[in-house]
């Protein structure tokens, strides 16, 4: 070990530093100054945390986008985005059981490579959770106006954006008046969503095979080729973005070394089987070309063909808890990655300022509701799902990176309870995946994506090149 200490200096340009606060951990509880978490969560508790994270609006908005691109075979695009983020789910378990403190990928880059990439990837994280609570919400509108339509009040896709931009407000001052109601309300969607799910991919699943009513028509596998793919693999990666969530919870968790890895990979597992099967029912309902035609809510038609109108409103209904439950969760997240960089003083420090009355980052809150807003107005659905891919593969790329760089020259307090199996393959494989995947994208999506990017490093140059963030803190 090279013995590097730790490090804390540098201000920005108003003369604010990092705000230091020291952890230490027992078998019992992560105690830091301000809080002592107790590890109550178990593999169970893990596992629950990942799959409620990730299952939400990919499931019920990407079925007819991904068929209209690749056909039957975007269920090998779902699969290739679950292999990328299993790769980087190992890496970064190792990293939170060596670093349990909140904010995620953000603090493991920021001190792993320094306080440059830390910014760019902490404030890009901000804009594409951004981007994706937009694609939720603009799903949770299609969604909205369709169960109004099951219930025979017609009201037309120009009700939208409104709804979306309603219930967008709505989520941001519910998560301001305390997360014990955001995650209670978390919690409850959830449940009822796999219930429905889990009812409707047996059945559907059983019919598509033969089991149960007429076996579905054969459809040729690929019929756009290799390369739709893979670029279906990059639009749909959003359904992923919520695995490295269980990260942040290292520091309740019991046995970390053993239950972290476990619930990241095996909630990836679960989620991608999912996914998989939900593909191969939609296609098996209806051809690509008819379930492409059916756009964002394509499901709802998946439903009413297999269990008729009672299919069609258990599907409308579980596609609003999702998007509700996905949009819900990302506001919440959003705000947290403002409060992370706003606390090392990447941002001005009022940022991170708390609500006496509700105890939540309220400012915060205010940053991630604002710009949430206006994306949704755009009503963009594939750039915004593609920009919050780009911009989380960006981070998921060097976290692998990071990894690498600390076990190249490992500092004294680097002491994971788990490492990676396979390293440096894993970790280096997870990086050029990542990477990779970002070159199937349309060019809108780059061009937006870099330029955010772009723009954080030039927030950097200007308001933080003095702060130091590498080395434990």
């Amino acid at each position: 070990m090279s013995g590097e200490s730790s490090v804390s200096e540098g201000t920005n340009v108003e003369g604010e530093a990092p705000v230091v606060e020291p952890t230490v951990e027992t078998d019992d509880a992560t105690i830091t100054d301000e809080s002592e978490l107790e590890r109550t969560l178990g593999l169970t508790g893990g596992l629950a945390i990942g799959i409620g994270t990730m299952i939400g609006a990919g499931i019920f908005v990407f079925p007819g986008l991904a068929a209209g691109r690749a056909g039957p075979a975007a269920a090998v695009s779902f699969s290739i985005g679950a292999v990328v983020a299993l790769l980087v789910a190992l890496p970064t378990s190792e990293l939170a059981t060596a670093m349990p403190k909140s904010g995620g990928g953000y603090y493991f880059i920021s001190r792993g490579l320094g306080t440059l990439a830390g910014a760019v990837v902490g404030l890009s994280l901000w804009f594409g959770l951004v981007f994706a609570t937009a694609f939720y919400l603009v799903g949770f509108g299609y969604y909205a106006v369709d169960t109004l339509a099951e219930l025979g009040i017609a009201v037309g896709e120009g009700l939208v954006i409104p709804i979306a931009l309603l219930f967008g407000a709505g989520f941001t001052v519910l998560n301001v008046t305390g997360t014990e109601n955001a995650a209670k309300l978390q919690n409850g969607v959830v449940a009822l969503l796999l219930s429905i799910l889990i009812v409707f991919l047996g059945y559907g699943g059983l019919e598509s095979v033969g089991l149960v009513g007429d076996p579905a028509a054969p459809e040729r596998f690929a019929p756009f080729g290799a390369m739709p793919v893979f670029t279906t693999a990059a639009l749909v990666f959003t359904s992923y973005l919520g695995f490295a969530q269980v990260a942040t919870v290292a520091g309740e968790m019991k046995d970390p070394g053993r239950n972290l890895p476990l619930a990241m990979v095996g909630s990836v597992l679960i989620v991608g089987v999912l996914y998989v099967v939900t593909i191969f029912v939609a296609t098996s309902a209806f051809g690509s070309e008819t379930l492409s035609g059916f756009g964002e809510t394509a499901m709802v038609e998946v439903g009413r063909d297999y269990l008729g109108p009672i299919g069609a409103f258990a599907i409308v209904f579980g596609g609003l808890l999702a998007t509700m439950s996905s949009a819900n969760a990302s506001v919440l997240s959003t705000s947290r990655a403002i409060y992370a960089v706003s606390r090392d003083a990447l941002l001005p420090r009022r940022a991170s300022r708390i609500n006496l009355r509700y105890g939540t980052p309220h400012t915060a809150l205010g940053m991630a509701g604002g710009p949430i807003l206006v994306l949704t107005a755009t009503g963009r659905v594939e750039l915004l799902a593609e920009v919050a891919s780009f911009l989380h593969l960006i981070m998921y790329g060097l976290i692998c990176v990071a990894l690498i760089a600390l076990r190249r020259n490992e500092p004294e307090w680097y002491d994971p309870d788990f490492r990676v199996p396979g390293y440096p393959v894993v970790p280096a494989l997870g990086a050029i995946s990542s990477f990779a995947l970002i070159g199937f994208m349309q060019p809108a999506s780059l061009y937006v994506g870099t330029g955010i990017m772009i723009a954080t490093a030039g927030w950097y140059a200007y308001y933080a090149r003095d702060v130091t963030l590498k080395g434990q803190l």
